[in-house]
């Protein structure tokens, strides 16, 4: 059963209100512990951050989109696939554990400027050049505005690894990775909420080589000296609904 047919046949409301489609191939998922309160300034207080091991937990998910397509033309892709780097934290609202974006960077200027203001998120435009070769996967990015910058290189030696799992309810890795909803704000102090499904993500266990990382330097936010969490996988394709207001914050 193909995917869209398997989510047409779901239960879920999301099965027939959604409308578009991603794919996402080849993520390296890099988290690092940081104490709740470096977030709490970037984080608008009604969505409540989350916390394993009483830790907040700052995620940079490096992959690529390989295609967007809206519901009614999904044979065409809208774009052509491109890299993305993504930071982000988790948090939950009215019961609801999701994503909270910090910042994307995407080197398309269309993809950028549409999300941005359909989906209330922060991207940048950015330089972003990837290589996978016999060695692995490597992606440099330069911010437009020359504020952050992130180099890494992913070994693909343990893509070929047999240790290839779901994560368990109650794990770090389940934690960390299975999240069905993103949340945004607005200038206004609005609270937008969208719903993602997917199949549940393979995940492997990986290495990695940051060579350069500034991506937290607008936030003040300093990553521990620590190796990070890492986990690849080869990615999924995921339905989502249209962005919708679930409340509103004080804005300061």
């Amino acid at each position: 059963m193909g995917f869209l047919q398997h989510f047409h046949q779901n239960s879920s409301p999301l099965s027939k209100a959604w409308i578009m489609k991603q794919s996402w191939r080849n993520l390296l998922f890099a988290h690092w512990p940081v104490p709740v309160e470096s977030l709490r300034p970037f984080v608008p207080n009604p969505l409540l951050i989350d916390t394993f091991d009483r830790y907040a937990w700052i995620g940079i998910v490096v992959f690529v989109m390989d295609g967007i397509y809206l519901r009614g033309l999904s044979r065409l892709p809208l774009f052509a696939k491109f890299p993305e780097i993504n930071v982000r934290t988790y948090v939950h609202y009215n019961g609801k554990p999701g994503v909270y974006f910090l910042s994307l960077d995407a080197p398309h200027w269309v993809t950028y400027t549409v999300a941005k203001k359909w989906y209330r998120l922060p991207y940048y435009y950015s330089q972003i050049d990837s290589l996978k070769d016999h060695n692995g996967y490597h992606y440099s990015s330069l911010r437009k505005d020359k504020t952050s910058a992130f180099s890494v290189k992913f070994n693909g030696k343990f893509i070929a690894s047999p240790e290839v799992y779901f994560a368990e309810q109650g794990t770090i890795d389940h934690w960390l990775t299975e999240r069905y909803f993103l949340y945004s704000v607005d200038a206004n102090g609005h609270i937008y909420c969208s719903e993602i499904d997917h199949h549940r993500w393979t995940l492997q266990k990986a290495e990695a080589e940051i060579y350069y990382n500034t991506l937290t330097t607008p936030f003040n936010i300093q990553l521990p000296e620590m190796k990070p969490f890492l986990h690849y996988s080869k990615g999924v394709d995921s339905i989502i609904s249209n962005i919708k207001r679930v409340g509103k914050f004080a804005a300061e």
